[in-house]
């Protein structure tokens, strides 16, 4: 036994050094040479009892976390509480260890997007401090929302419960409605774009430089990025996601490729429209 742990120990710093050297660009980079122990059980007694999960260097930052998560399958079985709690609406269930399938989530998308109704909300994001987080799929035609509750466990995130629902019904226009018929029809996107459409990219002529500008209807389809179509991600780290609130802004960020774009949307008279685009992205 002794000499297993001292192995795992030389496996942990090989992998802390190797981390050192080559430092994160995108949030959901790939974490290579990944070692995790948190799921080593030992026989006591004639029974076999886990052991608390080990921290990894994935767990600090939660965005590291879910994506080694969905990458990685034997990684993914060891962090869910099995049998995992699963609520299809009011109706609840629990999915044992040998039914688990693989969940991929976002990852093998060029993109993912998350939701805010604030722009101070986007400071959250990366924050370190934070002990519970939800990663959603809104699905726009069906108007459910699939919810994965994660947790941190003695310095190790777990998945603890899944719960799909509807969407709640509300008098106003739904941001989620408004989105999938605006992504989708062409006519009714040109008819909720703010004129001049406020522009913010990155300055061609200084690397450092951020430019500020307008967009002509017909620019904004030559600028503007791919809008999904059937379903929103979104990673709520305790930001706010108000249905009433009167704006939002939507993230497209790229996995692992170094876009970035932002999408501003405000409620005027009950309707939704968008009023800047932001793209500064490498």
């Amino acid at each position: 036994m002794k000499k297993i742990i001292a192995g795992v120990f030389v496996i942990l710093n090989l992998f802390a050094s190797c981390n050192n050297k080559k430092p994160s660009i995108d949030p959901f980079a790939p974490i290579t040479s990944l070692v995790d122990s948190v799921m080593q059980r030992e026989d006591s007694v004639g029974e076999n009892k886990p052991q608390a999960p080990i921290p990894t260097e994935a767990d600090e930052s939660f965005n590291d976390f879910i994506y080694t998560f969905a990458s990685d399958d034997k990684f993914q079985h060891q962090r869910i509480v099995f049998p995992l709690p699963y609520y299809n609406g009011e109706v609840p269930s629990k999915i044992e260890e040998r039914y688990w399938k693989h969940d991929v989530l976002f990852t093998k998308q060029s993109y993912y997007t998350l939701l805010f109704d604030k722009e101070k909300d986007m400071d959250i994001v990366g924050d370190t401090d934070i002990n519970s987080v939800q990663v959603e799929w809104i699905y726009m035609k069906t108007r459910m929302v699939k919810k994965y509750y994660f947790q941190r466990m003695k310095g190790c995130w777990m998945l603890e419960a899944i719960n799909l629902r509807p969407i709640a019904e509300s008098d106003d226009e739904r941001f989620v409605e408004f989105f999938s018929r605006f992504a989708s029809d062409s006519l009714f996107q040109c008819e909720r774009i703010r004129q001049p459409l406020v522009f913010v990219t990155n300055d061609p002529d200084d690397d450092f430089s951020i430019l500020e500008t307008t967009l002509e209807l017909n620019q904004w389809f030559a600028f503007k990025p791919p809008l999904p179509k059937d379903r929103l991600s979104n990673i709520n780290y305790g930001q706010s996601n108000n249905d009433h609130s009167q704006t939002k802004i939507l993230a497209l960020k790229g996995v692992g490729n170094g876009f970035s774009n932002l999408l501003y949307f405000q409620r005027k008279g009950g309707k939704w429209e968008l009023y800047k685009f932001e793209d500064t992205g490498i």
